[in-house]
């Protein structure tokens, strides 16, 4: 096995597994993965940054005896610093200004997991946005349809695994950063719980606790697994997640037992949801109760502010990101050096208060013992992950005589995940449903706190009831 092609379609589980038997070597699944990095990128535009010195470097230097020793691997150019190697947030703010002096945690757990990383994917402006379309790198497309946005802030990622680059790549989640392009790109993206990946060394909590990293990738069994090789705390991380009961690659497969589901097609934020989004929440749940599981609707009792509340908290996480970066960079944010998006929320940022921001964050914990307490009664709540399928790059666009279309875009696309960001509890999103015109749209579900166990076990079995590794779209390898 030589060609690119190869090996384009085995998950990382089975890409490491060839390695280990001898049948591939590390620097053949490198120079597959940068072949396909050459002729898929140029349209796909999901890779921003190559590191095919570092790669290489890597190899040279001897690989750990981890459980992914030599297969590919991309970091989203967003919090998952590396070490000489610049990082830019999607920001002109950052540009080139930003090389990293030492590796995220998160980083570090990657790479002693053996993966070779060889590049970094494209992100919106601090990831802001649920799309990934950057003034500083140009929009990510959708290798479904590459008019239309791969969703965001991990759109990169996303768009880089659906179309064969990668078997898996780094994202992470503030609002739904994994699972809403999870769902436009026709992938697997779990959230973990909070506190369960570190944020170290720069990063204690970020935003309340609101953002959770970890990666996107086609098969549940390659999430698990990589959850395992990077979950745990560092000393002095504010909290942490109760270790599982057993590695979650165990959880793969196991009998998830006669589960209880509440199906939901409520949005936090009150957007109207499309059909195409109706129905894969909906098929999604006959599927579930085909497979044994009693699914009825219901839904937890919010707050109609939930929306707004939840939006005093972003708005506040980005002042800090600049204030942040301004202040490691020593940097003075001028407006000329952000996108309108950018700018308008860091101009609310200033103006809103610090009891402004910690009364959305007590009413929003008030949220989390409603859905504690909804989830006594239900082992998962299922949902929509997006109110809209995937929309044509451009409708995020902040311009005069679009603004109004460009903040229904953002709440039709955020309108389901942020709740377990709120929670903290873990979710996912799974590519159960594809639209008349192909578009992918995932179905998601939230578990109770510290149940990715949960999550998991069902995901495994929605796999293997509807496989979805073997749809691939029109730009692929």
């Amino acid at each position: 096995m030589t060609a690119s092609d190869d090996f384009a379609w085995l998950d990382a589980t089975a890409q490491a597994e060839l390695v280990s038997q001898g049948e591939a070597s590390p620097a053949e699944l490198l120079q597959a993965a940068l072949a396909r990095l050459e002729r898929l990128n140029p349209q796909l535009n999901a890779v921003i940054r190559p590191m095919e010195s570092q790669a290489q470097a890597t190899l040279k230097a001897g690989l750990p005896d981890g459980p992914f020793k030599g297969v590919p691997f991309l970091l989203k150019d967003l919090a998952a610093e590396y070490a000489g190697v610049a990082m830019s947030e999607g920001s002109r703010f950052l540009g080139e200004h930003n090389v990293s002096t030492e590796d995220q945690e998160l980083t570090r757990r990657y790479k002693a997991a053996g993966l070779v990383i060889f590049g970094k994917t494209n992100t919106p402006e601090f990831g802001l946005l649920p799309t990934t379309e950057p003034a500083l790198f140009g929009p990510t497309r959708n290798p479904w349809d590459l008019a239309r946005t791969p969703g965001g802030s991990s759109g990169g990622a996303a768009a880089a695994v659906a179309a064969g680059l990668v078997p898996a790549a780094h994202a992470n989640d503030g609002g739904g950063s994994i699972r809403i392009p999870a769902s436009c790109c026709g992938v697997f993206g779990l959230k973990p719980s909070r506190g369960r990946n570190s944020l170290a060394p720069h990063y204690g909590d970020v935003a309340s606790g609101i953002v959770a990293e970890h990666v996107i990738s086609r098969s549940v069994r390659d999430s698990a697994a990589l959850l395992d090789a990077t979950a745990g705390p560092v000393p002095g991380d504010p909290y942490w997640a109760p270790a599982p009961v057993r590695p979650f690659a165990q959880e793969v497969g196991a009998d998830p037992g006669r589960l209880r589901i509440a199906l939901s097609t409520k949005p936090i934020n009150g957007a109207p949801v499309h059909p195409d989004c109706l129905d894969a929440a909906k098929a999604a749940g006959e599927l579930c109760a085909e497979l044994g599981h009693v699914v009825e609707e219901a839904e937890p009792a919010f707050e109609p502010t939930l929306g707004e509340k939840f939006s005093a908290i972003w708005i506040g996480f980005l002042g800090w990101t600049v204030e942040d970066w301004s202040r490691r960079m020593g940097r003075t944010p001028r407006q000329e050096d952000f996108e309108p998006w950018t700018w308008r929320m860091l101009e609310a940022a200033r103006a809103q208060t610090t009891a402004d921001y910690l009364l959305a964050l007590q009413d929003l914990q008030a949220a989390s013992r409603d859905l504690a307490r909804f989830l006594d009664t239900y082992d998962l709540m299922l949902t929509p992950t997006v109110a809209e399928p995937p929309m044509p790059l451009g409708s995020f666009d902040y311009v005069d005589g679009n603004r109004k279309r460009a903040r229904e875009a953002v709440f039709a696309l955020a309108a389901f995940t942020p709740l377990a960001n709120v929670t903290g509890n873990p979710a996912m999103s799974v590519p159960l449903h594809w639209t008349a015109d192909g578009l992918p749209v995932g179905a998601h579900f939230i578990a109770r706190a510290a149940e990715e166990a949960t999550l998991f076990r069902l995901a495994s079995q929605l796999e293997e009831a509807r496989p979805w590794a073997d749809r691939r779209p029109p730009l692929s390898a």
